[in-house]
C-alpha cells in the first residue's frame, strides 16, 4: 500500500479515504458492516465522517454515522487499525454550531461516545466560523490533543485567506496548527481549489483529502445529457454540469477508460491519486461493488499521456 504522510501529523494514510456520510443512511447497518469490512480486507483504513451525519434525513438528529462506525469498531475489534477523522462545527440545532472553544470540547465528548473511542487522529472544522477567534477555536483544540483526545487537526470548507490567517495565528501564537484541508475537487470542480488553495497547502505542507471527487456521481458517466438528473436527489449538483463541456470531459474520460481497461470512476479517481499534493481523494459507496471500482480507481496508474489528455479537457473545471 502507498501510504502518504498527512501533512506533519505523523500520521500516514492510504490513497483513498472512505466517505462515511452515507454510514447509516443510504447504507443501513448490515450494508454499512459489509461495505467496512471490505474496505479494512483490501488495506483502506482512513475513515473521514462528521458529527452532523446524517441530521439532514427525517427521523435523525446528527451522529448517525458516527455510532454506525463505532459499533463496526467495537464489534470487529479494529480501532487501532484505523484512521479515523471526523468534524465539528456544522449545525446540530438547538445552537449546537460554530467553533467555540466551549462548544467544540464538549461536541468532542460527543463524537468519541458514539464512535467508542478515547481518541479521535484528525478533527476537523467543518466550515469556518468567521465570529469565533482563530486562536479561541485552536487553543481548544491545543486542550483536546493534550488531554490525548485527538491527535491532529484540519480544516474543511475554508477560503484561502482564512487558512493563511489559521495558520499565521498557530505560527504566532505556538497552538496547534491545521494539518490538512478537506476542500471539494474533481476533474469537474478544479478552480476554486487550485487557484489559491492548492499553492497554500503545498507550501505549507499540508495534506488534502478532496470530497465531491466523482463530482456527485458525475464522472461515472451515468448522467450524458441534459435533465438526465432530474427528479433525482443529486439534481442540484450534478445538473451544473450537465454542459458541452462536461459532456465533452466525459468522452474523454471514455476513451482514457477504454486505454486502459478502466471505467470512468476510476480513471477520475486515479487522476486525482496522481495530482501532486493530494493525499487522498473521499469517495463513497453504497454497494460492495461500487466500493471495489473505487479501490480500483486508486490503485490504477495513468500514462503521462492520459493525465495530460484529461488535465486539457477539464482545466478550470466544467461547471456552468
Amino acid at each position: 500500500m502507498d501510504m502518504r504522510p498527512l501533512g506533519r501529523s505523523g500520521l500516514s494514510v492510504p490513497p483513498l479515504c472512505f466517505g462515511g456520510n452515507v454510514l447509516g443512511w443510504t447504507a443501513d447497518e448490515p450494508t454499512s458492516f459489509a461495505l467496512l469490512d471490505r474496505l479494512l480486507d483490501q488495506g483502506f483504513t482512513f475513515i473521514d465522517t462528521a458529527d452532523v451525519y446524517s441530521r439532514w434525513v427525517p427521523g435523525h438528529s446528527g451522529g448517525e454515522s458516527e455510532m454506525v462506525l463505532g459499533r463496526w469498531m467495537a464489534e470487529r475489534g479494529c480501532r487501532d487499525r484505523i484512521v479515523l477523522a471526523t468534524k465539528v462545527g456544522m449545525d446540530m440545532g438547538e445552537g449546537r454550531k460554530g467553533l467555540r472553544a466551549a462548544y467544540i470540547e464538549r461536541a468532542a465528548e460527543d463524537s468519541l461516545r458514539r464512535l467508542q473511542t478515547d481518541r479521535i487522529d484528525l478533527y476537523q472544522s467543518h466550515a469556518d466560523d468567521p465570529e469565533t477567534p482563530i486562536e479561541e477555536t485552536l487553543q481548544a483544540y491545543e486542550r483536546l490533543i493534550r488531554a490525548g483526545k485527538v491527535r491532529a487537526i484540519g480544516a474543511s470548507n475554508f477560503s484561502a485567506a482564512r487558512l493563511r490567517e489559521s495558520l499565521d495565528v498557530a505560527a504566532r501564537t505556538g497552538l496547534p496548527r491545521y494539518e490538512c484541508l478537506q476542500p471539494e475537487y474533481s476533474l469537474a470542480e478544479r478552480a476554486g481549489y487550485e487557484a489559491e488553495l492548492e499553492p497554500l497547502c503545498r507550501a505549507a505542507g499540508l495534506g488534502v483529502i478532496s470530497y465531491f471527487s466523482l463530482a456527485a456521481g458525475f464522472l461515472t458517466g451515468k448522467y450524458r445529457e441534459a435533465g438526465a438528473a432530474a427528479g433525482r436527489a443529486r439534481e442540484a449538483r450534478v445538473s451544473p454540469y450537465l454542459n458541452p463541456k462536461g459532456f465533452a470531459l466525459l468522452k474523454e474520460l471514455d476513451a482514457v477508460a477504454a486505454s486502459h481497461g478502466a471505467t470512468p470512476a476510476q480513471v477520475a479517481l486515479a487522476w486525482l491519486v496522481a495530482r501532486p499534493g493530494l493525499t487522498a481523494p473521499i469517495a463513497s459507496a453504497t454497494t460492495v461493488a461500487q466500493l471495489d471500482d473505487l479501490i480500483a480507481g486508486v490503485r490504477l496508474a495513468l500514462d503521462p499521456q492520459a493525465l495530460a489528455r484529461l488535465d486539457e479537457a477539464s482545466r478550470g473545471g466544467v461547471r456552468a
